[in-house]
Parts: structure tokens; C-alpha cells; sequence
């Protein structure tokens, strides 16, 4: 990704450009709890969503050309918290059709599959766990993204990462309306030369269940992980705590590989009991037990084609182990009852919290059996050491999930938030949508409180008294003195503007000074210091 130098003056050509094609490399498809969203701030005019609507049909030039997604006029995509009129109208001028969208809420409303436009990101504007909302948007290939940033918000790895994945290009502001201009108009170029069909379906921004969200060292590290394995057939292991999202993971592998438009079967072993696990998995012939009146196909070639993902393996008993191996080492079935192997073409995902390490020193997991799943291992990192990706989910929940209290909420109090830091998360994703989604239901107020979510124990922010503010402000300003001066008492009580004893006084009321005999010594000879002279 290059950043583009400003133009003092750009007269970009009255047609789309063309420049080199971005990659069709997309970010992770689908994953954990969902990204981020904001909520919708100022209400778009109809038009807007009227006007993209209407840019479907291919004007009569287009239709004599041929080109690939012609549409009667060029659209762009403004989202910024605080929309520049200044540059709205200019490049209205420029004979774009501008919509904008304040949140990430707006713009998942205004986008469109099949429509090719540009479009303008203000990264400065917005905070950074919007970004996770923005993200699901950024993605969609029929859009060339230009970024707008400040210096200070290109420190953030975050910031970067988004610009590098999805941006056509980026500029520093302030930048001059004429740069951001031709930046488009090349952006939009760029996307008009793709085929319908070679853009994979857009997938909902706000809606979707189904999406990773990470901004952390961590879940980038997971989404690298995942383009990786996804691109071969050879069987994943999946391990992480329960509640860390294990079953989203093995869903992006598959939306990521070449087995994607086929069938995605997911089977909890834990949750079927074992007499009836092999028939589950392999299937039955008709009669072949009692209660059998017709053929059943298994698991397993339901996904024929396509990804099983065993969850919680660790629970599959000895007897269906054994049967599973063979199906891992041949490629084929056997329903129950029947006489013939079926060959089975699938690829095999597990999943589990247990560790398999121990259960194969126990003998509860068969090692040859281990060895066969496990070729490619995947980690889940648990919410604890996500960092600040608890924050940002905390607020996709709350976004997602607010309509179920007739109150209004908007957020979170500091309290809660240092609140959701300090908690160890035993439950992870799943437990943070439980009591966040509970937090929503009995808030008594618009900003959900550590109470609410039943984190009061985890915060120190407690509530004090006028006085208790006063104490802890006035022991500030003298830790604050007494570092400045490197705790030489009459510079400090200088600058506090008090006497030399005043201080020493103070500074043994907030505890600021060890009870030795050396502050003995000094404090007699403060006292003398001010004595008046009798000599």
C-alpha cells in the first residue's frame, strides 16, 4: 500500500480510470461473535437508498460496449463521523453521486452487491472499536476504499492493518479536495473492471452472526492461521476453551477453501449419547435394528464434498475412535447394517477443550488417532488475552442486542468497562454475550454500569464523598510537587504555595513519608527552620 503524495491541483478525467487491479484476497469471511457497529446517529434521506437501487441498469452505451457493471452515473461512499461539507460539494461538483453515512450502521444500509462505486474513509473521525463495524463494510470488493488519516492514527498497528487489506490507496490530512478526487475516480476505475462473477458474494455487515472480530496480536496471528490451512484439505485441529468460538473458526477454514459451495456439517460429540454415536456419524441400512424402517445417511456423508467438524472430540468414546480411524486411514464408511464401504470424499475438522495430551497419558484418546486429526493445529486465544477486543465486542453486543430493552442504551460507564478488563472471562465470548445481553434487560440507566453486568467486585472506581475527592486531589498535587522538585521540600512547598511544616504535615496525612527516625530529624528541623531568630 502506497501513500499518495497531495496535489495542489488534480483535473482528473471525465471517465473512470484504470489502474492495477486489487487483490481478490479478502479478510477471514466468517467467524467469533460479529464486529462492532455504532448506531446510526442522523437518518439517511430515502433518496439515498432509492438512488442505489436505480444504478442497476446499464445505460445504452454500456450495452453497446459490453463493459462489465456500466452504470448511468459514478457513485461514491462518504463515511465519516463529521461529514466535510466542503468536500461533499466539491466532489458533487466533480459529478459524483455522494451518500454518506455517519456510523458503520448507515453505511451496511447503503451498501449494494451489484452496484461498483468508490469510497471515502475518514479513519480520523471515528474511534478506534468502530473499526471493527467499519471493517465488514471495507471488505466488499465492489468498492474501492480511499482512507483519509491523521499522522497520529497511522501509529496504530490496527489503523495500518485496515488501510493495507482493504484500501486502494490512503492520504495524510489535511490533503486537498482535488487529491481525494482523482483518488477515486482511479479507485473507481479499478473496480469497474471486475466480473460479476469473480466477486465473491458480499456478506451482511450488520446482520451476519458469523464474523471474526480482532484487532488484537492475537486473533491476527488466528486469521493468518486460518488463510493458511484453509487452502489445503489436510485435517485441523482446533483447540481453546469453550466459549472461545472454536465451531466459527472451523466454519471461516471452510468458507475460505476450495470446498466452500459444498455442505458444512458440524456434529457435538458430546451432546449424542454413545450408543448412538455410530449411527450419527456413519449412518444406517433400513432394518438394521430395531426402529430402523428406513435408510439414514450419517454425518459423515452428508458432507460429501464439503468439511465435517467433530466438535469436542475429546468425549468420543474408545469404540467410535476406532471406527473413525479406519474412516481417516481408508476414505470409506460403513452404514450400520450394511455390506459394502461407501467412499466418502471430506474434510475432516475437530474440535476440542480438552486436553488430548493428558487423555492419551490416560488412555481415554487413541494417539494414532490423534496424530491422524491433528496435522494442522489451530489455537483459539481465550477473551482474557484479547486486550482491547473485549471492549469492542462489548459494544458490538450491546449494538446488536440494545432493541431488547425499551431504554435506550448507549454504552458503557468507565466502571464497567474497567470492569470487563479485570475479569478473568472463565466462560469467554459466550459468557461476555451473557451478561452483556442480561445488562441490557435490568440497566436502570442509558450507560450500562459494572453492576449491571455483575462486575462490581472487579473495579476500584467506588463512589467517594466531596471530601474523599478533595483528600485524593490534594494528595495528587503533592505527589506531582514533590516529583517535580525531586522531593526537595522548599521547592515544593514553593510551589504549592504552603509553608515548609505544612507540607511535612500533609505528606504524613496522605502517607507519603516513611515514620523514621531520619523524617523525625527533618521535621525538628523544619520546626526550627521556622522559628523566629533570638540571637
Amino acid at each position: 500500500m502506497r501513500e499518495s503524495p497531495h496535489l495542489s491541483s488534480v483535473t482528473p478525467p471525465s471517465g473512470a480510470l484504470l489502474s492495477i487491479a486489487r487483490t481478490q484476497e479478502g479478510p477471514v469471511a466468517r467467524a467469533t461473535e460479529g464486529l462492532v457497529g455504532c448506531p446510526s446517529e442522523v437518518s439517511l434521506a430515502s433518496h439515498q437508498e432509492g438512488a442505489m437501487g436505480r444504478l442497476h441498469e446499464p445505460s445504452p452505451a454500456a450495452k453497446e460496449t459490453g463493459l462489465p457493471h456500466a452504470q448511468t452515473e459514478r457513485v461514491l461512499l462518504y463515511v465519516a463521523r463529521t461529514p466535510d461539507e466542503t468536500l461533499t460539494a466539491h466532489l458533487k461538483s466533480r459529478g459524483w453521486h455522494v451518500m454518506v453515512a455517519r456510523s458503520a450502521h448507515e453505511l451496511a444500509r447503503l451498501l449494494k452487491p451489484d452496484v461498483m462505486c468508490a469510497g471515502i474513509v475518514d479513519l480520523a473521525s471515528f474511534a478506534l472499536r468502530d473499526f471493527g463495524g467499519l471493517e465488514a463494510s471495507l471488505r466488499q470488493q465492489q468498492i474501492g476504499w480511499i482512507a483519509l488519516a491523521t499522522s497520529e492514527r497511522l501509529a496504530d498497528p490496527g489503523v495500518r492493518r485496515l488501510i493495507r487489506h482493504y484500501c486502494f490507496d490512503y492520504v495524510k490530512t489535511p490533503v486537498a479536495n482535488a487529491t481525494i478526487d482523482y483518488l477515486a475516480s482511479h479507485a473507481f476505475g479499478m473496480v469497474t473492471l471486475c466480473d460479476a462473477d469473480e466477486i465473491p458474494p458480499a456478506t451482511p455487515a450488520a446482520d451476519d452472526n458469523d464474523e471474526m472480530v480482532g484487532t488484537c496480536e492475537a486473533m491476527q496471528q488466528l486469521f493468518r492461521t486460518i488463510r493458511k490451512v484453509a487452502n489445503t484439505d489436510a485435517s485441523v485441529f482446533i483447540s481453546g476453551e469453550s466459549g472461545t468460538g472454536k465451531e466459527l473458526t472451523a466454519l471461516a477454514i471452510h468458507e475460505r477453501s476450495p470446498r466452500r459451495k459444498a455442505p458444512f456439517i458440524a456434529i457435538n460429540c458430546g451432546a449424542i449419547p454413545h450408543h448412538l454415536l455410530q449411527s450419527e456419524l456413519f449412518g444406517y441400512e433400513r432394518g438394521a435394528f430395531t426402529g430402523a424402517n428406513q435408510r439414514k445417511i450419517g454425518r459423515v456423508e452428508a458432507a460429501d464434498g464439503g468439511t465435517l467438524l467433530l466438535d469436542e472430540i475429546g468425549d468420543l468414546p474408545m469404540e467410535s475412535q476406532a471406527s473413525l480411524l479406519r474412516f481417516l486411514q481408508e476414505g470409506k464408511i460403513d452404514r450400520l447394517g450394511g455390506r459394502e464401504s461407501i467412499p466418502v470424499d471430506v474434510r475432516i475438522i475437530s474440535a476440542t477443550h480438552v486436553d488430548l495430551e493428558i487423555a492419551m497419558r490416560d488412555r481415554r484418546f487413541r494417539a494414532d488417532l490423534f496424530h491422524r486429526l491433528c496435522v494442522l493445529r489451530v489455537d483459539e486465544p481465550p477473551l482474557r488475552a484479547r486486550g482491547k477486543d473485549i471492549e469492542i465486542l462489548a459494544h458490538h453486543i450491546m449494538h446488536k442486542f440494545k432493541t431488547d430493552s425499551a431504554r435506550k442504551i448507549r454504552g458503557f460507564t468507565p466502571s464497567a468497562i474497567e470492569a470487563m478488563y479485570n475479569y478473568n472471562w472463565p466462560g469467554n465470548v459466550r459468557e461476555l454475550i451473557n451478561r452483556v445481553r442480561r445488562a441490557i434487560v435490568m440497566a436502570e440507566n442509558k450507560l450500562i454500569s459494572a453492576d449491571d453486568l455483575d462486575l462490581a467486585q472487579f473495579t476500584e472506581q467506588q463512589t467517594m464523598s466531596l471530601s474523599q475527592a478533595r483528600e485524593a486531589a490534594e494528595k495528587r498535587a503533592i505527589e506531582a510537587a514533590l516529583l517535580r522538585h525531586r522531593h526537595r521540600l522548599n521547592e515544593a512547598a514553593i510551589d504549592l504555595n504552603i509553608s515548609r511544616v505544612t507540607l511535612y504535615r500533609l505528606m504524613g496525612h496522605h502517607g507519603l513519608r516513611d515514620p523514621s527516625a531520619a523524617d523525625e530529624k527533618a521535621s525538628l528541623e523544619a520546626f526550627a527552620a521556622d522559628e523566629p531568630s533570638h540571637e
